[in-house]
């Protein structure tokens, strides 16, 4: 029998790159996108054969990591190997490469799927649960991007908010009700070309090492970060854009090759204008960005020639 529930997207709102150095995070599950298991019901198309082989190398890897006791979780393996034998694959809307979860849907299918004894959604909030299941879907996710926090698939395979308060420490957080007549809102916008983020992670631990670069991150970034988290939980919206404001300004002046060279412009002109402010959503290079208006009507005007979608009303 195969699971065929439904693992949606995810959307970091706060947090991107600052939680690696300890800020707060705020990530979201996104049901626009989803992901499933399936197997052909005839013959297979190329798409579905690309996604059996994908997901049969992956086993692979996993197979290897639980032998040599790194994963502190056990998968069934015969029975999946039997259903990768019968055409298994990842039926996906989540674009890869957007910073909305793709890999960590997968990983959250895979997980509760094919694990023996997996921690259910009723069972994070027992003793150290919800950390134990985001480390081993940290190491799961690794095989993706060199480094993960597995906070992705967690959102994925919990479909909750999450907050991360720092240190590693995480809950599960109610978001205040959307204003559907407000004219404010946060909108995706598509770059038009999906980034890498194994190769950018990379470039922003190197740069770490850098004393400066460091101290910017560990005291500008994570303080405005932080603060926008907490006010846009609260529903305090002023000080919420005043907080993105001033992330928007420190990711356009300090990460680079993170923003894409042809939306610099349109980045600066919304901190220039105040019209909207735009953030990184996922680890950057390409994809989608996150942007903040509390006009949504102006933002649509100023960025027609942007594919926007809106996923919260304010």
């Amino acid at each position: 029998m195969i699971n065929e529930s439904l693992f949606y997207a995810k959307i970091l709102l706060f947090g991107e790159y600052g939680i690696i150095e300890d800020s707060m995070g705020l990530s979201i599950p996104f049901n626009h996108f989803q992901g499933k298991f399936g197997t052909p019901k005839g013959e297979p198309t190329e798409d579905q054969i690309r996604s059996t082989k994908s997901i049969a190398k992956y086993v692979a890897h996993l197979k290897k990591m639980q032998f040599s006791g790194e994963l502190p979780c056990k998968f069934d393996f015969p029975r999946l190997e039997t259903n990768l034998e019968n055409g298994l694959f990842f039926d996906s809307s989540i674009p890869q490469g957007f910073g909305v979860g793709s890999s960590g849907a997968l990983v959250a299918a895979l997980y509760a799927s094919y694990t023996i004894n997996p921690i259910t959604a009723d069972d994070i909030m027992i003793g150290d649960n919800l950390n134990e299941l985001k480390h081993v879907l940290s190491l799961m996710e690794s095989y993706f991007h060199g480094k993960s926090s597995g906070l992705d698939p967690l959102i994925c395979y919990l479909n909750l908010p999450i907050i991360i308060k720092g240190k590693g420490r995480l809950d599960t957080v109610g978001l205040p009700v959307q204003n559907a007549e407000g004219k404010g809102a946060i909108f995706l916008m598509n770059t038009g070309a999906p980034g890498k983020t194994k190769g950018l992670v990379e470039i922003f631990l190197e740069r770490l090492k850098e004393e400066g670069f460091r101290n910017m991150v560990r005291t500008e970034l994570n303080k405005h970060n932080d603060s926008a988290v907490k006010h846009f939980l609260k529903g305090e919206m002023k000080p919420l854009f005043v907080s993105v404001k001033e992330i928007s300004k420190l990711f356009l002046a300090n990460f680079q090759p993170m923003i894409p060279q042809k939306i610099e412009e349109v980045w600066r002109n919304g901190i220039e204008t105040n019209a909207y402010y735009l953030k990184l959503c996922g680890s950057g290079g390409g994809g989608y960005v996150l942007g903040f208006t509390e006009d949504l009507d102006r933002a649509q005007t100023m960025l027609k020639e942007h594919s926007l979608q809106v996923i919260y009303k304010m």
